[in-house]
């Protein structure tokens, strides 16, 4: 027959006496803290001192509203001192289990590197690729860190109207895939199925909040960019890799536009994009015999991926097999730890985690 009791090897039960014999006294443990301050013993007994003395019922709905009341108000729950993380993929003798993409999302400290304009565009990137086919690959609390650090994100986008557009697409992913996952009320994720709807409508409320963002027009008394030179105003475009920036910061004057349709400018975003793939050019001629690059980019852009760059990334030493930020670096062993690393793009990130 099973054994249906507490562990027998428990410290045991308390007991006091009162007037009607003896009784079982629960004890709460440690009161638990949050940002709003602590839990009183009366809003977990609702006013009713003798739930102290009731038996197993009182001690079981207590213990799951105080476990509810943590789950739903704690923000983050992951600290670590050292950002880098061992990628293991099989069991040796030295070391048993594999690392998960979860457990990387918690190590490596992706809260404070989207304060860093340099990791922003990365970071955003990668939590794009997961939303669109990684969220059922992370355990109840890799998916509770992942969306406080999108909400971090977002609240920087509104704050300092940085890449707004970036983070549009990214919500629009993420709630598309949230929808085919919950179809007909049938979640298969982790978690209860309310909580996802739940999660669905905080995306919605931050997609109308970045729709209707207004950046403020800039106030300012010295030199603008649109005093520049022309020359240096069509050098700054060609520093540009997006073709989205281009095309939007042509909008804003007219000579900007003339320089945001020079054919050179398209024709170098080609090659710096799609350098290693055959390019038609019966696909973008025009009528005088000419190859219009704008046509050539956006063409190959539908069937080839282009070239991500980024202000800083994530690296991997191949010596130590361990992922890190460069900046904070890692116990490395080698005896030139420079030529062992190489850097990580995030689609490589997902594709480490893939067993």
């Amino acid at each position: 027959m099973p054994f249906l009791g507490k562990d027998w090897r428990s410290p045991g039960w308390s007991w006091t006496k009162t007037e009607d014999g003896w009784k079982r006294i629960i004890l709460f443990g440690e009161v638990l803290e949050d940002n709003n301050g602590e839990i009183d013993l009366k809003e977990l007994c609702n006013g009713n001192n003798e739930n102290l003395f009731v038996g197993d019922v009182c001690e079981l709905s207590t213990t799951k509203r105080k476990k509810d009341f943590y789950n739903n108000n704690t923000k983050s729950q992951f600290v670590f001192t050292d950002k880098w993380i061992y990628i293991q993929k099989g069991s040796t003798k030295e070391r048993h289990g594999y690392c998960t993409l979860g457990e990387a999302l918690n190590r490596l400290d992706f809260s404070s590197a989207i304060q860093d304009l340099r990791r922003f565009n990365y970071v955003a990137k990668l939590f794009q690729l997961i939303a669109r086919s990684q969220l059922t690959s992370l355990s109840g609390a890799a998916q509770k860190n992942y969306f406080n650090i999108l909400e971090k994100i977002v609240r920087k986008v509104l704050e300092d109207h940085y890449n707004p557009r970036l983070v549009k697409e990214l919500l629009q992913d993420l709630s598309s895939t949230l929808h085919s996952l919950t179809i007909h009320g049938r979640c298969v994720l982790v978690g209860n199925v309310n909580i996802w709807l739940c999660r669905l409508e905080t995306i919605v409320k931050w997609q109308q909040e970045l729709n209707n963002l207004q950046i403020p027009k800039q106030m300012c008394t010295g030199m603008s960019f649109s005093d520049l030179p022309l020359h240096m105003q069509n050098k700054i475009l060609y520093k540009f890799s997006d073709a989205c920036d281009i095309i939007n910061l042509g909008q804003a004057t007219p000579t900007l536009h003339i320089l945001s349709e020079n054919n050179t400018l398209w024709k170098k975003l080609c090659l710096f994009h799609f350098s290693d793939r055959p390019f038609c050019r019966t696909l973008a001629i025009t009528r005088n015999g000419n190859v219009d690059w704008k046509l050539m980019y956006f063409t190959l852009q539908k069937h080839y991926p282009m070239k991500e760059q980024y202000g800083d990334t994530l690296h991997f030493c191949k010596h130590c097999s361990i992922l890190f930020w460069k900046d904070f670096g890692h116990p490395c062993t080698a005896n030139d730890p420079d030529s062992c690393l190489m850097p990580i793009s995030p689609q490589h990130f997902i594709d480490l985690f893939k067993f």
